[in-house]
């Protein structure tokens, strides 16, 4: 005998859609833990091979110890009432962040792209600003390692530096919202580009004019009319600022700290929406 269903469901019985509101949350923490997933393997990476961390810090390291000393000594350079030493110690930091992130994200996407890797992640309903995110933030937690070198070596130095813990965490947080932009940046390239020879090439391109066009070794105010343009556009130029502002006992920002943060999430959400887009191509 078939018992027929009833017409009106009992009390309880009856399940409600889902609101637009819970989608949306749904949706949010979602991407939340695929992109902590994805982080987290790429992170792990680190331990097969932690002398990319090691070599990375070489560079930082030369600036310092050669450029910074020698520049302290001739007095070249206006830097108001701070050391040139002291005054260049955040840019390295922001240059050596830009470096790591550039030369990882759009390199490791073809690199993974030529073993099938990312192919089997878009087969995956994983979301493609997850993809995006998870590798951004494990460059950012990548690039951490750089902030204990350039502290260690300013010390060595004598660079007064700001060590109450507030500060720091100021500053880690700057470094990993600046590594995301630069890396999703770099994968950007990497959509297009899609060979690790032409990636290598428009990344050696890339980064000296980011660097040489921010306030990392040089004020703003000593530059040429075009080359302030160009500072203000360039989100190196806000890193450097925000790092500057809190790193040194007597450093000061030209904007404000929130302000630097706020320029730096916005252009990586931006990016980071276009990349999302730009992934698929990876794979053709």
């Amino acid at each position: 005998m078939i018992q027929q269903e009833p017409d009106v469901q009992p009390n309880g019985w009856v399940k409600a859609k889902p609101t637009q509101r819970a989608n949306f949350i749904s949706a949010i923490m979602q991407i939340f833990s695929k992109t902590l997933v994805i982080a987290e393997m790429e992170v792990r990476k680190l331990r097969h091979d932690p002398t990319d961390l090691i070599v990375r810090a070489v560079q930082p390291s030369l600036w310092l110890l050669i450029f910074g000393q020698v520049f302290t000594r001739i007095r070249a350079i206006p830097t108001g009432d701070l050391r040139y030493l002291d005054f260049m110690t955040a840019g390295i930091l922001a240059q050596s962040v830009l470096f790591v992130a550039i030369f990882t994200g759009g390199m490791t996407l073809i690199w993974e792209r030529d073993l099938g890797v990312v192919h089997k992640f878009l087969a995956s309903p994983t979301p493609r600003v997850a993809m995006v995110l998870g590798k951004s933030l494990a460059c950012g937690v990548r690039c951490l390692s750089q902030v204990f070198v350039i502290y260690g070596l300013a010390l060595l130095l004598g660079v007064k530096l700001n060590l109450s813990p507030l500060a720091f965490i100021q500053v880690l947080l700057i470094v990993m919202l600046g590594a995301g932009c630069f890396c999703t940046f770099s994968l950007i390239i990497g959509c297009l580009v899609k060979t690790r020879e032409r990636m290598t090439g428009i990344g050696q391109l890339l980064t000296m004019p980011l660097f040489f066009a921010s306030n990392a070794i040089y004020p703003i105010s000593i530059m040429p009319n075009w080359l302030k343009f160009l500072s203000h556009i360039n989100p190196l130029t806000y890193e450097v600022d925000a790092l500057r502002g809190t790193m040194l006992v007597n450093g000061t920002s030209l904007y404000a700290y929130g302000w630097d943060c706020a320029i730096l999430l916005l252009t990586l959400i931006g990016l980071t929406l276009i990349c999302g887009r730009l992934y698929p191509r990876v794979a053709m």
